[in-house]
């Protein structure tokens, strides 16, 4: 059974404070902090007025994040979901409202809510579905999209005025199946974005995420790296030092999109972090600061990586190639977020707390990480990029 969330927030808290965070070097995702991390109701506040916030998932990764900031807040929490991820996780902390944005969206007849938050939602028929109860019962409504809706990655700085994916000739958006939805993903959020838009004129919040990472992510596209860096030892890292990179902690996300509820604040946002500039050789570093100062990163070139099957993303986490068609992959511009308060935690916190989740995970969560099933490299692959880096090095070829 998994843990309750409130025992999860417990065990990191303690985490953190045994590893010394006042140590931490100042990062570019914040202060250092100067004490271990505050709890979600201790860091929060009070709201200056209760919400009725339905939140469409809410189990899930980013989804107990907004239920903790929320409730701290002392806002009224609903949840609408299967109740299959992490059944009952909030039991008798919030309302728990069963049903299907698939199917069978019953439960939410007759409701009104001051807002409500689509976590879930890659296929605009949810959307819709969701709308036969909740379009006219809602004062706002915010949808998680992605960053993936843009069609063009090729140039840095590119802000929410960018051009999106549209749909391939003949796909009908609606009758896509939720298994096939990952080949189309692009195109269905930005469907999808256009349902919210037109079930929820002038009362919607779109925010487009990169990478979202810490604690209770199970894509492993940041843990590999805490994971890996802690284990020491010479660490294949990808390109140069200098290549950016883009992701935001899921707590500082879901925390924010509350804040954006409390003021509701409409429009179009993407959303990744941190605030100004960030490379793979500073997050790494960062990552070292707070696991095991003994490893040590050998830079291997794009090309190289991708001779020897290494690919960026895939085998090689938070990373793409600067250059090309994803020059802009890692470089989107947010700065319409940024003034609307979106902030950051240090990379540092980040880092620990993903490592000391991952140590929680079962032994075949853990050995998948090992054996790189969702991201990372394998040891022994990464052993072999390695061996014939420093041959071709030697050799001067």
């Amino acid at each position: 059974m998994s843990p309750t969330r409130r025992t999860f927030i417990k065990s990191v808290t303690a985490a953190g404070g045994a590893i010394g965070l006042a140590g931490l070097p100042t990062l570019a995702f914040g202060a250092t902090p100067t004490t271990e991390p505050k709890s979600p109701a201790k860091r929060a506040g009070r709201a200056p007025a209760a919400l009725d916030i339905l939140i469409l998932g809410g189990t899930g990764f980013t989804g107990p994040e907004q239920v903790e900031y929320a409730t701290a807040r002392g806002h009224r929490v609903t949840l609408f979901n299967r109740n299959k991820t992490r059944p009952d996780f909030f039991k008798g902390r919030v309302e728990q409202l069963i049903g299907d944005l698939n199917g069978d969206v019953a439960a939410l007849a007759g409701r009104s809510f001051d807002v409500v938050i689509d976590n879930p939602t890659t296929l605009p028929a949810w959307v819709r579905n969701a709308a036969q109860q909740l379009a006219g019962h809602t004062k706002h409504y915010m949808f998680i999209s992605t960053l993936s809706v843009y069609a063009d990655n090729s140039h840095p700085g590119a802000d929410e005025t960018d051009g999106l994916t549209p749909l391939p000739a003949g796909l009908d958006a609606y009758a896509v199946s939720p298994e096939d939805a990952r080949k189309y993903y692009g195109a269905l959020k930005t469907q999808s974005e256009k349902e919210v838009e037109t079930q929820y004129p002038g009362i919607n919040t779109i925010i487009r995420p990169g990478l979202i990472v810490g604690p209770l992510d199970k894509s492993d596209r940041f843990t590999y790296w805490p994971v890996r860096i802690d284990k020491g030892g010479e660490v294949l890292s990808p390109g140069t030092p200098a290549d950016p990179v883009q992701f935001i902690d899921s707590r500082d996300l879901a925390e924010w999109m509350i804040r954006m509820a409390e003021g509701r604040v409409f429009g179009t946002y993407n959303a990744t972090g941190p605030a100004k500039p960030f490379t793979i050789g500073e997050m790494l570093n960062g990552i070292r600061a707070v696991t095991n100062p003994s490893a040590q990163f050998t830079f291997v070139p794009a090309d190289f990586l991708k001779a020897h099957g290494v690919n960026g993303w895939r085998h090689m986490p938070v990373w793409m190639p600067p250059m090309g068609a994803t020059a802009g992959f890692c470089q989107r511009n947010t700065a319409k977020a940024l003034a609307k308060g979106l902030t950051f935690r240090p990379l540092g916190v980040t880092a620990k707390d993903t490592l000391d989740w991952h140590k929680t995970r079962t032994p075949e969560e853990r050995k998948a990480m090992d054996d790189g099933a969702i991201a990372g490299i394998p040891a022994s692959k990464e052993t072999e990029v390695l061996a014939a880096w420093h041959a071709q090095q030697k050799n001067g070829s």
